[in-house]
């Protein structure tokens, strides 16, 4: 544990757990629909790519799937407390209703569980269907009030693989309407966490299919929530964007100018870099300028302390790259500490204790 007062406890508010019984259950219930998005993921990867993936999921198994682990590493690296979601392998964007309704109840309450194991040091995020817009509304309610989680993590949009007749949701798209409502009036997260890139083959050699897919799917997904005008109709929504926020956030000019000029691209009702103070970014950009760039374009109380644990292009030091951007000390506190804080990212003990006082 650090030496932080216990009630500004260092949150890391991006840190994923793997659910291999999630898998199981997809797998065996639409084996057709898991095929065809493995069969995706390859040529969008490519078989280098997918090849060192697989190597790493085994080799990290322990720190996806073990307690004490978890535990140890987040010692090690200072964290208090981790706000954990399931890997973004486990969208499934492709199943049916009755399927993907039943995969998100049973992840919801599968982190809930994992949660419980040590609700002193961990809290969580659920999971809701993209594909199905009319379904999301419910699966959040499950995760937050039946399951106690503090949000929900979706993806940068969905569409499903080899189906034509169904249309792929963005998240500008107005049948989302009810979730950000609802989102919004429970007060909770909603975390952005890209899985996949509609570009695919484009990028699958030297791990495009990450280092370019994630911040391009960043970007695309927080524009369509910002011309779409979703946080003006929304204006307390919680929105945290994995990764930085990706190329967005430093490169914003071109998008104010179109916002100027362009009747179509006027569908917000200020210029679009003016609603980086109404989202949030984690810090893990992977470089001491881009973060303290990302801290001067969205501001200081705009940022938290993100780590990707465990996957191999996360940061096994998040505190310490904080640290290395010499930020002002008060900023560093914030997205160590006082952003989370304010947005009610506690361990799970202190929500149970403050509900049952």
């Amino acid at each position: 544990m650090s030496s932080r007062p216990a009630e500004r406890p260092t949150v890391d508010v991006h840190a994923h757990i793997l659910l291999p019984a999630l898998q199981q259950l997809v797998a065996e219930a639409d084996p057709k629909g898991f095929g065809a998005q493995q069969a995706l993921e390859v040529r969008r990867n490519g078989p280098e790519s997918m090849a060192a993936s697989g190597k790493m999921i085994k080799e990290r198994w322990p720190q996806l799937t073990d307690l004490d682990r978890r535990l140890a590493d987040m010692d090690a690296q200072g964290v208090d407390v981790q706000l954990v979601s399931p890997s973004p392998s486990h969208f499934y964007y492709f199943a049916g209703e009755e399927l993907a309704l039943q995969l998100a109840r049973a992840a919801n309450q599968a982190v809930r569980d994992f949660v419980d194991l040590a609700p002193e040091r961990l809290n969580g995020l659920g999971l809701v269907p993209l594909q199905h817009p009319a379904l999301m509304v419910e699966a959040l309610e499950h995760a937050v009030l039946e399951c106690g989680l503090l949000g929900v993590e979706i993806g940068s949009f969905a569409a499903t693989p080899g189906d034509p007749e169904r249309s792929t949701v963005e998240l500008s798209d107005a049948r989302l309407e009810p979730f950000w409502h609802r989102a919004e009036e429970l007060g909770v997260l909603v975390f952005l966490h890209p899985f996949g890139c509609s570009l695919d083959e484009r990028l699958d050699r030297f791990y495009l299919a990450n280092t370019v897919s994630q911040p391009a799917e960043n970007a695309v997904a927080l524009s369509h929530l910002i011309f779409g005008g979703v946080l003006d109709r929304h204006p307390a929504l919680k929105v945290l964007a994995a990764h930085g926020g990706g190329y967005l956030p430093t490169t914003l000019g071109r998008s104010d100018r179109a916002w100027r000029v362009r009747p179509e691209a006027h569908g917000c009702a200020q210029p679009p870099s003016s609603y980086l103070k109404k989202l949030y970014f984690d810090s893990l950009v992977h470089s001491p300028a881009e973060l303290r760039a990302l801290v001067a374009a969205a501001g200081p109380e705009q940022v938290l302390l993100g780590s990707d644990y465990p996957f191999d292009m996360g940061s096994e030091d998040p505190v310490g790259e904080v640290r290395a951007a010499a930020l002002a000390a008060e900023s560093a506190d914030r997205v160590l500490a006082g952003n989370a804080a304010a947005l009610g990212i506690t361990p799970a003990s202190v929500l149970t204790a403050h509900r049952t006082a």
